[in-house]
């Protein structure tokens, strides 16, 4: 089966453009012109990429990206937001928003094919991972409910924070560097501090605590994070 793209560009001659190149690697597109049509096809044929214009007619592009990433079963819909903006403010916005990768107009084609490729490769092993559960005797996260326990502690995560833990317990002890970090869990590295690893760390080991499980996340000085296991498996 072709994937799926929806492209989402008001304007006509981009999109006819964007439309030549997708089709012509092999993907299937759908196209809208506004933030109205797009959430019209993305609940009646939700796409495996979204190619998100900033500017649209009815709405900010960052304000659809939120809503689709605060949507329960949309949340982890791989974006790539497209836009004439080329501030470096203007792109940390946009990832920090939820967007998985960014690219300026004009756009050469090989880059946005190159871009979409990668960001479907990268997709892939999450995707072959949805059907496994990490859990062990205090900590369980199941990724089909993306719900998480900790002992007997219900644990409230936002999205990032989630995707970073599922990432970890899928690497039990193992060390991952903060660039690879950023890499794995939020899909592209070039526009985000490190720093930010170091706040969703944060952030995570805080919700963990209650459950008596902050201390799965550590610290490998000079080297980045891992997940304490344990007796903690991974199971089918």
């Amino acid at each position: 089966m072709r994937r799926h793209i929806l492209l989402l560009d008001p304007a006509p001659a981009s999109q006819a453009l964007l439309v030549h190149n997708l089709q012509g690697a092999g993907y299937r597109v759908s196209c809208a012109v506004d933030a109205r049509g797009a959430l019209a096809l993305l609940a009646a044929d939700p796409p495996d990429v979204l190619l998100l214009e900033w500017e649209l007619p009815d709405a900010s592009g960052i304000a659809l990206l939120r809503q689709v990433r605060q949507d329960g079963v949309l949340c982890d819909l791989p974006i790539i937001m497209v836009s004439a903006r080329d501030s470096e403010q203007d792109k940390v916005l946009a990832l920090e928003s939820g967007a998985d990768d960014y690219l300026c107009k004009p756009v050469g084609p090989r880059e946005m094919l190159a871009r979409v490729h990668a960001l479907l490769r990268r997709r892939a092993p999450a995707a072959l991972r949805a059907g496994s559960s990490a859990d062990g005797a205090a900590l369980r996260l199941d990724p089909h409910t993306r719900r998480v326990t900790a002992g007997s502690v219900p644990v409230s995560l936002g999205r990032v924070e989630f995707k970073l833990l599922h990432f970890l317990m899928d690497h039990p002890g193992r060390v991952h560097s903060r660039a690879q970090l950023l890499d794995q869990v939020w899909g592209h590295a070039a526009y985000l501090d490190e720093r930010t690893v170091d706040a969703h760390v944060g952030r995570l080991r805080q919700a963990l605590l209650p459950g008596g499980c902050g201390h799965r996340i550590e610290t490998v000085r000079g080297s980045g994070y891992r997940y304490l296991a344990f007796d903690t498996a991974v199971c089918a």
